[in-house]
């Protein structure tokens, strides 16, 4: 029996991607943030917090329950985060979480795109998109598909599956075709945001320069690594996931993800991450407008076990790292910080 409110089972999926930004322009804060995301568990329990500044809610049971179709709940979404806590949010709602998010980033701010639940508008809308918008096509597969001539979505989808195994390998090449396709297994994941901690480092202007990017992301793998650290339970928290979101000048996001080989707090393994995941993208001369670092996966730092190591470099690293948090724990975060960030 299904509890009354809930979805049903086969019912049509609807899933609603927030993305937030204050109406003044500043950063977004951890108590607007907080609000929209229980503006939105007021309309649905499946709410997941994509750190720092989206959200995706699963509103089908919400559009049964208030009588009214998807673009009328997200207005209604966007009208009371910005009455209630200045937030001017772009919505995008689709059949899934991968296509509602394509919908949000397209979306501009104080705008709804829906992306009709029917086969024929879901290949419309990704026909024309890089193959760096799919979910799991990093800068290797892509290069891949590319050279052989799938650059697009559309290609990607209109190519035999076989010929996709036997470029990308069995499991990639088949979850490659599901996501060409619009297909997207994944469910909302209620609660998620209690297993993350993001930061973000907005520019000025569109920043071209690499050096001023790799500058952004010390700053915010120092920052990640002392809220670890010095926050939740016991002595602090470690991480097993690192992603880095990349907001481009054309509005288009990049987000890639790596799994560590143990859980971890340290700055210093979690800069060397952020700084692979960010060679990774190969972005050369883009127009990079904010840099964003989400920690996952965190675990109480006394359940993590550490692999011992005989580099006293690294434990003099991090004995530093446990006075730097003492110094900032009494005169503020930015009592004291690295020289190449001070400059």
């Amino acid at each position: 029996m299904t509890p009354a409110g809930a979805p049903r089972a086969g019912a049509p999926r609807a899933v609603m991607c927030l993305r937030l930004r204050p109406a003044d322009g500043g950063p977004l804060g951890a108590e607007a943030y907080a609000g929209v995301l229980a503006l939105l568990g007021g309309l649905t329990p499946a709410v997941q917090a994509l750190p720092p500044d989206a959200a995706l809610a699963d509103v089908r049971g919400a559009l049964r329950y208030f009588g009214c179709d998807a673009a009328r709940l997200a207005a209604v979404v966007r009208v009371r985060a910005l009455a209630l806590y200045g937030v001017d949010a772009a919505a995008g709602v689709a059949g899934n979480p991968m296509l509602a998010r394509t919908a949000a980033r397209d979306a501009r701010p104080g705008e709804t795109l829906v992306v009709p639940d029917e086969p024929a508008a879901v290949a419309e809308f990704l026909a024309g998109r890089p193959v760096t918008d799919l979910d799991g096509v990093g800068a290797k597969a892509a290069r891949t598909l590319c050279s052989y001539g799938l650059d697009s979505v559309g290609r990607v989808a209109a190519a035999p599956p076989a010929a996709l195994r036997r470029i990308l390998g069995a499991r990639l090449g088949r979850e490659v075709r599901e996501r060409a396709l619009g297909i997207d297994p994944v469910a909302v994941r209620p609660g998620a945001a209690a297993r993350a901690v993001a930061a973000e480092r907005p520019f000025d202007r569109d920043e071209l320069d690499p050096v001023r990017h790799r500058r952004a992301l010390l700053s915010l793998t120092e920052e990640l690594g002392a809220r670890l650290r010095t926050q939740g339970p016991g002595q602090g928290q470690v991480c097993r996931t690192l992603s880095l979101t990349v907001r481009c000048a054309d509005r288009t996001t990049l987000t890639r993800t790596r799994t560590l080989t143990e859980a971890t707090a340290h700055t210093a393994v979690l800069t060397a991450t952020a700084y692979a995941l960010y060679a990774g993208l190969g972005l050369q001369r883009a127009r990079v407008r904010a840099l964003s670092l989400r920690a996952e996966d965190l675990t109480p730092a006394e359940r993590a076990a550490r692999q011992l190591s005989f580099d006293p470099e690294d434990e003099k690293a991090r004995r530093l790292e446990a006075v730097t948090d003492r110094v900032r724990a009494r005169f503020g975060p930015h009592a004291i910080a690295r020289g190449t960030l001070a400059a």
